[in-house]
């Protein structure tokens, strides 16, 4: 569940990153602004994901940049949509890693493998 996990922050980090020249162009935010914040959000995708395998306080934080990223789109409105899908894909990647790796315990194997 890591790895897709991760697969999913990390490409979410890039959209984030992709919709800073939406938000100064098109939503008219300032670049003062759009630049240091879509970075840091976009940063924090990449820190979480990267701390994944380090306990359940990374999921925990990816869940709350879900809500973060969904928010977004109060200021560039697209990002409601793929705010909303990027959030849908983390929560089947929870729901379905979790019937996974409880299916691998009950047949002995290891989790990921």
């Amino acid at each position: 569940m890591n790895r897709i996990a991760a697969m999913v922050l990390s490409v979410e980090a890039l959209v984030i990153a992709l919709a800073i020249p939406v938000a100064v162009s098109i939503s008219d935010v300032d670049a003062s602004i759009a630049i240091p914040v879509g970075l840091a959000i976009a940063l924090a995708g990449v820190l979480v994901a990267a701390f994944l395998r380090r306990g359940k306080v990374a999921y925990y934080l990816g869940s709350a940049l879900q809500v973060v990223v969904v928010a977004l789109g109060f200021v560039v409105p697209i990002m409601f949509a793929l705010g909303g899908i990027f959030a849908l894909l983390w929560f089947l990647t929870l729901w379905l890693g979790r019937k996974v790796e409880a299916a691998q315990a009950a047949r002995g194997e290891r989790p990921g493998g």
